[in-house]
């Protein structure tokens, strides 16, 4: 669609007809020749003297000529532009970070995949992971991994497909043994940092209690509180287990209570991802479409047409005086 960042500018229109009216003309002086035979030659052409100012006339070609590159020259000051069909662009109005659990009872081989094979939980987790990740669009997505100590495998990203790459590819023991679950929400909190949207929301996976953390987790998540983060918890394996791999679910249900969020338990795949299926519908998405329409500026179109006019006219008003010219020197030298 075409159109004009500056419309207004076409009352200018009638500005040369109105300079015509107001402002006089230009005056020109020529110097006159005085002969003794003037009344001779008043005599011998039949013409009658007399006093005044003469009035060039300018012909009707250069008049349209003139008026054609002043209407060009003001549409290319009232800058014509072209406007693309409207895009849309969705804008991320929530941060959501993963925590994923790689400590070593992530190795347990008591679930089973969409085939009904036997898996370890890692493994487990990371089909179902992969797909409420695909289903994140409008999200912006983190994924902190931690055993020993936490990781930020990916910083928050629209980049959905990366996100599944990269946790496809972590594997049992790559963060160290032990369940550092109080660092990894500290971690978490320190990535929310610089996020400025208004939804932020951590989903923690973990299949054992916390035995490495400098922070414990209920005062990580009473700083996450403070911070408007929601923490959802998802405890993976047997509740029965014990020692290392024994699920603190007290501790996991705190955390989840104290920031607004939600406890789940994960005994077998189904489950899983009957948890991810509940969250996607308390965790709705919320996207922001941002619509924009590109402009293209043709102002140099009729700027150049004007050029070219005035131009050419230019060209013609030179080869018919130049023939003009000839035409008389060769009338000069016939007689």
């Amino acid at each position: 669609m075409l159109t004009f960042a500056y419309p207004w500018l076409a009352v200018l229109l009638p500005l040369p007809l109105l300079v015509s009216w107001l402002v006089p003309p230009r005056a020109e002086h020529r110097a006159g020749v005085r002969v003794p035979f003037f009344r001779t030659l008043v005599a011998l052409t039949g013409q009658v003297p007399g006093s005044g100012t003469v009035m060039a006339r300018r012909g009707a070609g250069r008049t349209a000529v003139l008026i054609l590159c002043w209407l060009l020259a003001l549409a290319a000051l009232m800058r014509p532009q072209w406007i693309e069909p409207p895009l849309h662009r969705d804008v991320p109005t929530r941060d959501m970070l993963l925590l994923v659990d790689l400590s070593a009872s992530m190795d347990t081989n008591d679930f089973r995949d969409a085939q009904g094979r036997t898996v370890d939980r890692l493994t487990a987790l990371k089909q179902v992971l992969d797909e409420f990740v695909a289903r994140r669009h409008g999200d912006r997505v983190g994924v902190v991994v931690f055993g020993d100590s936490p990781f930020a495998l990916v910083p928050f990203t629209t980049d959905l497909k990366l996100a599944r790459q990269l946790v496809q590819e972590t594997a049992v023991g790559m963060a160290g043994p032990r369940t550092a679950f109080g660092d990894a929400i500290g971690l978490g909190i320190s990535l929310f940092d610089k996020s400025t949207v208004k939804t932020k929301t951590m989903i923690a996976l973990t299949d054992g209690n916390d035995t490495a953390s400098k922070m414990p987790p209920g005062e990580a998540a009473g700083v996450a509180k403070d911070r408007s983060i929601v923490i959802h918890t998802v405890a993976i394996g047997d509740p029965t287990a014990a020692g290392e791999d024994k699920l603190d679910e007290t501790a996991l249900k705190a955390v989840a209570a104290r920031t607004g969020g939600g406890f789940y338990r994960a005994l077998d795949r189904e489950q899983l991802a009957g948890i991810y299926r509940r969250l996607d519908e308390v965790e709705t998405r919320r996207i922001e479409t941002v619509s924009f329409r590109p402009k293209t500026d043709l102002y140099w179109i009729p700027l150049a047409a004007a050029l070219l006019t005035g131009m050419g006219a230019a060209a013609l008003i030179a080869i018919k005086g130049r023939r003009q010219l000839q035409g008389t020197t060769g009338e000069e030298a016939s007689a």
